[in-house]
């Protein structure tokens, strides 16, 4: 034992101050006993409460009436008044401590995670205060979390520890270790193993978007080569076709080569490239899935937490909390359920109801535009619709998210409920966009009004790229925006809040035996050095149970952006993984320098968000099948050159079968003056697949919506096919950690026999 300190001697008996379990010894000759046990066994506050002074009697007696709760428990208590505030400091006593690890030893799951033996480490005691916190009642029934609802207490946070804390931020959380590999274990050692494990997931995802990203540069390259040479391009833009008005009254006919840039960008991401990348992107999903189950193996294996069993840990702590606790009853009601179904249902309804408000603003929006003044509005009001129309978007999921995020809160279990709502408020205007934009419009004649306006129709070239304008869009501002906010806010306050902290600042060299610089040591620091230490995690951010959950909701969110709609955007796994590298840091240094710390969780898994990936893996097979089958014109374009094109009809002698390909999508009608206020020509042509004289539509119509039906059916089958051969060639867990495993239990079952 190595011991120091302070050393006082009198006639017999000897004094000192042991560094390691800091307990006051007494000393005869060799005899050595205990003479003073009150000094504390362990320097780090594991909590802080803290109160506003308030002359509310009622108030007061609960604040003194829940500290009187923790003191039963032998908790020590420590009180520092500052500004009106009252700070609790509270630290557990290594008996309860003792309890756990025994509980932990004898438990059937949770034996083997090696927390059961050795020293506590903080992290460890941070989870079990938390726990006893939330589960400690005053006579009137209520709990910390009634408490903190009724102002009771302002606020509750746990410390971080100054050591760890320099070593994580030299090491990880910081800008210039951007490309530098993540110190999982540390990160557990201090955050505990759930959010060790989102960023080892993240990390991996990250990793894996590499390939992928790859893959989608050299689609939308493929696409860039064949820019100014591509036939159809061509014809687009030298045509002399007089198109149908976009709208009535205020609208008139426009030129097809008026289009030649929209043609252009319609070919980046519309062309054969796009198909070999969406089914790649399908299988893509499935692997990355797969191999993140074994890396994640891997790593719960090292850290022994393999079999760990959240519930069993509960018990235990349920025990070490109250020895004559009950185990809690799981209940199930019906009616309940059902009013969450009715509810859940009404909120979906709210979110499509809002897509449809987008489709009115986009349908009202362009005939507008196209009576405007300026120039740039009147030449391209569809395209300035389609812009706006997805900035609109991007509000309205904001404000959703907002509004969301208040209602869920009240869930205890609330990830899928969450992340439906999330995701509809995201993809219902997509999910229009892709399947119903420009396909129930109508015709010359019967057009389809809405808000006494045309529906818009889709540009000959097709409607895929108001699909990529919208994705890009929302993806763009969602992921830069969200990351300003994110890294801005807690650093503002930060900033702010720094100044209260500073006015108790003072050199720590006059303090009592210079314990309050040493990070290592085990000696009280004097209040004013322990009540700065509160301030400066008192005046960082808040965090709690859903900081982490925003985290992975934000990313599976992008993963369904990255897979779901692939077809139409070759380019998101790449600004997925630019966003990422940034993303990881930016978290770091959020988590590590600018908000409290996080309550360290133990658990061996990412939980639901498995189930919810491997649900947008099938998903996004649906998804991309569908855009490829019915909002691109590959199975149109497809038809044509093996059915209806000059090659098909034995023209040997053409140099390039899709020739006639734009002219053979387009349909004419006869526009009456009474109709339409401005025509040229009083035959105009229009997008579809219908005879001149009673608008029916042709057999070449039915033919390519066979083969479209055909490919989604082809394309779905053959996908999860893939999908089912990847998951079984690869398996779950790695032979290694089965191994390991089964070599661990055999020591442990070795040194039980000894």
């Amino acid at each position: 034992m190595s011991c120091g300190g302070v050393y006082f001697s009198t006639d017999c008996v000897c004094v000192f101050v042991c560094k390691e379990n800091m307990e006051l010894w007494g000393s005869k000759k060799d005899d050595a006993e205990p003479l003073l046990r009150s000094l504390p066994t362990h320097r780090t506050f594991d909590y802080v409460l803290v109160a506003d002074k308030v002359d509310n009697e009622q108030k007061t007696l609960r604040q003194e009436a829940f500290i009187a709760q923790l003191k039963k428990k032998n908790i020590h208590i420590t009180r520092i008044t500052h500004d009106n505030k009252d700070f609790f400091g509270i630290r557990a006593p290594s008996e309860m401590f003792e309890v756990y690890q025994y509980l932990l030893k004898v438990s059937d799951s949770c034996n083997c995670c090696g927390d059961e033996k050795g020293a506590v480490t903080q992290a460890t005691r941070i989870r079990i205060v938390h726990f006893i916190l939330h589960h400690t009642y005053i006579n009137t029934g209520e709990n910390l979390e009634e408490l903190l609802m009724k102002d009771v207490f302002e606020t509750m946070f746990c410390l971080h520890e100054r050591k760890q804390q320099k070593e994580l931020r030299k090491k990880w959380a910081r800008w210039t270790a951007l490309f530098s590999r993540q110190p999982v274990n540390d990160i557990k050692s201090y955050f505990g193993e759930k959010v060790a494990l989102y960023y080892l997931w993240l990390a991996w995802y990250t990793k894996l978007l590499v390939p992928a990203a790859i893959l989608g540069v050299i689609v939308f390259l493929y696409g860039l080569a064949f820019f100014n040479t591509n036939p159809l391009i061509k014809e687009v833009c030298e045509s002399n076709i007089t198109m149908c008005p976009r709208c009535e009254k205020r609208c008139g006919t426009w030129q097809l080569s008026d289009s030649c840039t929209y043609a252009k960008v319609t070919h980046l991401f519309d062309n054969e490239g796009t198909v070999a990348f969406a089914m790649f992107m399908a299988i893509w999903a499935t692997l990355f899935l797969e191999l993140w189950k074994r890396h994640r193996a891997k790593h719960v294996s090292k850290w022994k937490v393999y079999d760990w069993c959240e519930e069993e840990e509960e018990l235990i702590m349920e025990l070490v909390n109250d020895p004559n606790c009950k185990a809690k009853q799981f209940r199930h009601s019906y009616l309940r359920s059902t009013l969450v179904l009715i509810l859940v249902t009404l909120m979906l309804m709210l979110i499509i109801g809002l897509a449809h408000a987008l489709v009115v603003f986009r349908v009202v929006a362009a005939p507008l535009m196209s009576e405007s003044k300026w120039e740039f509005l009147k030449d391209n009001a569809n395209l300035v619709s389609v812009f706006l129309g997805a900035v609109l978007h991007y509000i309205t999921i904001q404000i959703m998210t907002r509004k969301l995020n208040s209602l869920a809160a009240t869930e205890r279990s609330f990830t899928v409920k969450m992340f439906t709502f999330q995701f509809f408020t995201l993809f219902s205007s997509l999910f229009y966009v892709a399947f119903f934009l420009g396909r129930i419009n109508g015709h010359p004649g019967n057009y389809v009004r809405l808000a006494g306006h045309r529906l818009e129709e889709c540009h000959p070239s097709g409607c895929l790229t108001d699909l990529f304008i919208q994705m890009a869009v929302i993806m763009l501002l969602k992921q830069t925006l969200n990351n300003i906010v994110e890294f801005t806010v807690p650093w503002c306050k930060r900033l702010v809040n720094e100044k209260a902290a500073k006015k108790l600042e003072r050199k720590c060299g006059h303090c009592y035996r210079k314990a309050c610089r040493e990070e290592n040591g085990c000696i009280e620091p004097c209040d004013i050095c322990k009540h700065r230490e509160w301030l400066r995690n008192y005046h960082l951010a808040s965090s709690d149970a859903f900081s982490l959950f925003n985290e992975f909701l934000e990313m599976v969110i992008q993963f369904s952006f990255t897979t779901i709609f692939v077809a139409a955007f070759p380019l998101a796994p790449l600004l997925a993984l630019v966003n990422n590298i940034f993303e990881i840091r930016l978290d770091a240094i959020k988590m590590v320098r600018l908000e409290q710390r996080l309550v360290p969780k133990k658990t061996n898994d990412i939980g639901v968000w498995t189930k919810l990936l491997e649900a947008i893996g099938v998903l996004a097979v649906i998804a991309n099948g569908l855009v490829i089958g019915i909002t691109s014109d590959f199975i149109p374009r497809l038809v044509y050159r093996y059915h209806y094109g000059p090659c098909a009809k034995g023209k040997l002698d053409y140099t390039d079968c899709m020739e006639g390909y734009i002219n053979d999508t387009l349909s004419t009608a006869y526009m009456n003056s009474s109709n339409f206020d401005a025509f040229i020509n009083p035959w105009e042509s229009y997008r579809d697949y219908r005879n001149e004289n009673d608008y029916s539509l042709k057999s070449q119509f039915w033919m390519v919506l066979a083969v479209r039906f055909a490919f989604i059916i082809l394309f779905e089958h053959v996908l999860v096919m893939c999908k089912f051969i990847a998951a079984w060639f690869v398996p779950d867990n790695p032979t290694q950690v089965k191994n390991e495993r089964l070599q661990d239990k055999l020591t442990r079952l070795k040194h039980e026999l000894r």
